[in-house]
């Protein structure tokens, strides 16, 4: 990094003449928005305003906010839906542990099991239940 880049991204200290029904709100807000502190909560709302007043209009602005806040909403329901995805796997790993444990089912069973349980599931589009399978099973 160049000395003036740095020179720039140093903090500066100031003193700030703020109402106190406006710092009750910083207060109540800041962590909401994962800040560290008052000081970069009041950070990222002057650099979140002034983007506001440097764009062209109001609704070029908002598309970007609209854009980045949904990029960030989807993100966060792709990690939960990994998590969810994990813990059912995990499940499901003990069930068929449990299963093999007690059954003594030979290669070639399996692989045909498996062959036909493709084609169900696909002619089912995912939708596979146990009642499903039950019913499958008696033929």
């Amino acid at each position: 990094m160049e000395q003036s880049e740095r020179t720039k991204d140093l903090k500066h200290k100031f003193a700030l003449w703020i109402r106190e029904s406006t710092m009750e709100i910083i207060e109540q807000k800041y962590r909401a928005d994962n800040c560290s502190s008052k000081s970069e909560f009041i950070e990222k709302a002057i650099l979140f305003y002034t983007g506001y007043l440097d764009s062209n209009s109001s609704e070029e602005y908002n598309s970007k906010m609209l854009t980045s806040t949904l990029k960030s909403i989807i993100e966060e329901s792709d990690n939960r839906i990994g998590r969810l995805i994990f813990k059912m796997a995990v499940e499901l790993a003990m069930t068929m542990n449990i299963i093999a444990a007690t059954y003594d089912i030979d290669d070639t069973s399996l692989e045909k099991l498996r062959g036909e349980c493709v084609k169900e599931v696909k002619k089912r589009n995912g939708n596979f239940s146990f009642d499903d399978a039950v019913k499958w099973q008696k033929g």
